[in-house]
């Protein structure tokens, strides 16, 4: 049986025992949750916008192998998944065989489904849940283990929703709790997300392409993110764009 997360202790408490504040305890609950649940591999991501399709430009946590990601990435399947079309069509969860994680035109597999199955991904689990911004995210779990019956669904689902549930409370508190954004990162971030280079954004704002360097050091520092593109993805997450 699946174990429930700790819900008497606040996600956000600074020095409480079920606080998260970083990506890695994020990674740990989850990796926690995945092995509990019997599953090996885990993964939340953005679904594909109108104006970002690729794979790797919607992830935000995963356990798959870097070579997985990037093939996945290469064959350009996500936005046209099984997966993705069933999750926005209904609030409940979804699962069944990895196939799902490919298009319906299975002539497109490009060797995805022997690489999935070669893992041992051979069961997935999914939902779709809205965030704070209201975008959503789908998170998976895959494995070998056999689909989950009518009274594990529920647990499973709760157990994401309280993951989430941490991970966005976490992501607030570490904005209000550190300095703000200065206005010149809130613009070179806002550029950047609508495909500009650093030196096109350093045109646009009458300043050097190092001086715009410099800002996306400091936002990235600022909202904790590893790069310049987790940095406006959580930018964008937290409404700041």
């Amino acid at each position: 049986m699946l174990p429930p997360l700790s819900g008497s202790t606040s996600p956000v408490a600074g020095d409480g025992k079920g606080a998260v504040q970083t990506d890695y305890e994020i990674l740990r609950l989850l990796r926690q949750m995945t092995t509990d649940a019997g599953f090996s591999h885990f993964m939340v991501a953005r679904p594909p916008s109108s104006d970002v399709q690729r794979f790797q430009d919607r992830l935000i946590l995963s356990n798959w192998p870097a070579d997985l990601v990037r093939q996945y990435d290469q064959a350009d399947v996500f936005a046209a998944s099984l997966l993705v079309d069933r999750v926005r069509q209904t609030r409940l969860p979804v699962y069944g065989d990895i196939a799902l994680m490919l298009s319906a035109d299975r002539r497109q597999d490009h060797g995805l489904h022997a690489a999935f199955t070669g893992l041992g991904m051979v069961s997935i689990f999914a939902v779709m849940m809205l965030t704070g911004d209201e975008q959503g995210v789908v998170l998976t779990l895959a494995g070998s283990r056999a689909l989950p019956d009518a009274d594990e669904v529920p647990r499973l689902y709760f157990s994401l929703l309280q993951i989430m549930d941490r991970y966005e409370r976490a992501m607030a508190s570490r904005v209000t709790a550190t300095e703000r954004l200065s206005m010149r990162e809130v613009e070179c971030l806002r550029w950047a997300a609508a495909g500009k280079s650093s030196d096109e954004i350093a045109i646009i704002l009458g300043i050097s392409a190092y001086t715009v360097s410099s800002y996306f050091k400091t936002a990235t520092r600022k909202l904790g993110a590893v790069n310049r593109m987790q940095a406006i993805a959580r930018a964008i997450r937290l409404k700041l764009l």
